[in-house]
């Protein structure tokens, strides 16, 4: 990654293109411009067959300037730093500051570029942009351009992790009235791009979103949560209440336990009713004593799968 910083003191991360997808970009521009220098030289001897030796001089050097160093110049000024292979390669030719080239850096690009491409058949260029820390040829360097990588992998988005099992009810008590909805949309943003994000920056805006959230509702955040994980609790939480409130909820529900640590507890649980007791009974054995009758719980118990919670969630419970 590459940090840029623009005129309003933003800074940008963005990716320099390399020397293979360079070199591949460049390749194909070559291919259609020879392209269309061959098909308008045909024309041209076609066309012109009846003027002397000179004037035919004179409009097949015109056409080599300007299909081969003034079109690319054209497109991309007027794409705005894509020509065809960049565009394929999903490249795209930016300033220094990030923004958009305009025609005086296609200009220099161009010109510098008939001297250390075709010239020199790419050979300058190819040492100048593997010297490179961000991948420039010298055209880049006068004209205070870089080629950039524009294409995204496709990710999901929108997608908001489940918290781990274990906070499950953990924040029911918890006063949401006064969270505003900038914060919960800036809290929804994380989590659907955690995943995108440097691990050092991701944390950082967590415990600061955390943080905000913590004083919105007036109860700390537990110690030993990661902040993550307690994000993602609190919003499953209010999307639970808005849904609560959407459909209606049922009546007879018990109320929450005490707060522990400024944290209230989960709702209790009503005890599931016992299982009937069957008394025992003689029961002949392989000595042909009698033993007691063990009741079905006791000889079908198994035990339960372990599931692991960081493939469910992504989030890994506290030590």
């Amino acid at each position: 990654m590459s940090e840029l910083v623009t005129g309003e003191a933003v800074a940008l991360e963005l990716r320099p293109a390399r020397l293979p997808s360079r070199a591949l970009a460049v390749l194909l521009d070559l291919v259609a411009a020879m392209a269309l220098y061959v098909a308008v030289t045909i024309v041209l001897v076609v066309s012109t067959a009846s003027l002397d030796e000179a004037a035919q001089t004179a409009l097949s050097i015109a056409t080599f300037v300007l299909v081969l160093v003034g079109a690319p110049i054209a497109v991309e000024t007027l794409s705005h730093g894509r020509s065809l292979g960049k565009m394929a390669c999903g490249l795209r030719v930016v300033r220094d500051d990030g923004g958009p080239i305009r025609f005086r850096h296609a200009l220099v690009r161009g010109l510098i570029g008939v001297i250390e491409i075709l010239m020199t058949f790419g050979i300058v260029a190819c040492i100048a942009s593997f010297v490179s820390a961000r991948g420039r040829r010298l055209g880049d360097v006068f004209a205070g351009t870089l080629v950039v990588r524009e294409r995204i992998p496709v990710t999901r988005t929108g997608y908001v992790p489940p918290p781990p099992p274990w906070l499950a009810g953990r924040f029911s008590g918890l006063d949401l009235s006064a969270v505003p909805d900038g914060l919960w949309l800036a809290v929804r943003q994380y989590l659907t791009r955690m995943q995108q994000l440097d691990p050092q920056v991701g944390w950082s805006m967590a415990e600061r979103l955390a943080s905000d959230l913590a004083d919105r509702t007036g109860a700390p955040v537990p110690q030993g949560i990661p902040p993550a994980a307690y994000l993602a609790a609190v919003v499953q939480e209010r999307q639970a209440r808005e849904a609560r409130r959407a459909f209606g909820s049922g009546t007879g529900a018990p109320a929450p336990a005490p707060a522990t640590d400024g944290v209230p507890a989960a709702p209790a649980v009503p005890a599931a009713p016992e299982p009937p007791v069957v008394p025992p009974g003689p029961v002949s054995g392989p000595s042909g004593g009698s033993r007691p009758q063990e009741s079905p719980e006791a000889t079908e118990a198994t035990e339960a799968p372990v599931v692991d919670e960081r493939s469910r969630t992504g989030f890994v419970p506290p030590a």
